[in-house]
């Protein structure tokens, strides 16, 4: 029986998705909840791998079990065994078919940036910050060059093992909230470290320091050193997967604003 679940997750605490020899990543603390469930060794596979310290609103995974419980076992039965900074939203059961990777047409990233002189303190794990003002007008200019198929090598880790730089971006934007920026990105698939590359250029547009028209050169000289730093990881959330609606997946996206925390 194949089951796929919708999980949220604070990953600030955690050496990112992906299971590894120490331990201490979501997939470690959520294949070991479902074991308990399960009364077996249980793997599972995410839509979108996020690093360490990179949030999820709406997080897909899929596993395998012949454990045959009610879907209500594979909610609140594991989210009993979860640490309280993970949760399952939701559980259904699925075709053998289904791949929570390889069924997914598109995933969505939200990069939530404080933009004040002084930094926060009780959500510093869960926003960017930025000190110097912005101009959210010039970032929005910015933010739309980076719409369709392009070659994204000036924004790729150089760990990335992505066989292919070439990515198509669906949605670019930038709004403001108060003092905070959200950006919103939608692609097929992301580079390892793309978005908060991305965000680190738009910021170098927003405080002056480059012309709009700057990611455009970015994107043609395919150079990530000439490009901007990485951002902080801590505001980075995966908004959602999408799928085709023959699966009928439950909330597969959720709004990244108003987020559930209250920011001065």
């Amino acid at each position: 029986m194949r089951i796929a679940l919708g999980l949220e997750y604070d990953g600030s605490s955690f050496y990112g998705w992906q299971s590894q020899p120490g331990g201490n990543t979501i997939q470690d603390v959520l294949e070991s909840a479902l074991a308990r469930i399960a009364d077996g060794p249980v793997r599972v596979h995410c839509a979108g791998r996020t690093d360490a310290g990179v949030h999820a609103l709406a997080q897909i995974v899929h596993f395998d079990t012949r454990a045959d419980r009610p879907l209500t076992a594979w909610v609140r039965g594991v989210n009993a065994h979860l640490p309280e900074t993970v949760v399952v939203r939701w559980a259904r059961v699925m075709p053998d078919f289904f791949h929570a990777r390889y069924s997914a047409r598109a995933r969505s990233y939200c990069y939530i940036l404080y933009n004040s002189m002084v930094r926060p303190a009780l959500h510093a794990k869960q926003v960017g910050w930025f000190h110097l003002p912005l101009e959210l007008e010039a970032m929005q200019r910015a933010a739309s060059a980076l719409l369709g198929e392009h070659d994204f090598s000036a924004f790729r880790a150089a760990e990335c093992q992505a066989r292919s730089p070439v990515k198509t971006l669906q949605r670019s934007e930038v709004t403001r909230h108060g003092e905070c920026f959200v950006f919103t990105f939608s692609a097929n698939a992301f580079l390892h470290h793309m978005v908060r590359n991305v965000v680190g250029a738009l910021v170098h547009v927003g405080k002056g320091s480059r012309p709009a028209g700057w990611i455009s050169e970015l994107l043609q000289s395919r150079d990530r050193a000439r490009a901007a730093p990485t951002f902080a990881a801590s505001g980075l959330y995966l908004a959602g997967v999408d799928y085709d609606d023959d699966w009928r997946l439950p909330e597969r996206g959720r709004t990244i604003w108003p987020l559930e925390i209250s920011l001065p």
